[in-house]
């Protein structure tokens, strides 16, 4: 349904931006996108060179303070308040 776009209605959709937006935006608008777009690409490729070196296990929950204001661990609460814990 959607690979199938043509000239007519990439057009179209060109033309309704454009009236949206107007012209002076439209070229703001596009250097932002592509700078979003630089930053995606370069965040992507430091995450899969993080992922590439190193098999990471499961994340340490993070500290949860109690009503007291000692710190305890949120895997904890979970494992206490549960109603099937062994």
């Amino acid at each position: 349904m959607f690979g199938r776009l043509g000239a007519p209605e990439i057009l179209l959709i060109l033309v309704v931006v454009l009236l949206l937006f107007g012209a002076k935006r439209l070229p703001d608008m596009a250097r932002s996108f592509g700078q979003s777009l630089r930053i995606l690409r370069s965040e992507t490729k430091a995450m899969r060179a993080d992922d590439g070196g190193e098999a990471a296990g499961p994340a340490p929950a993070p500290a949860l303070a109690t009503g007291d204001g000692t710190p305890h661990a949120a895997s904890e609460t979970v494992a206490a308040d549960s109603p099937h814990r062994r």
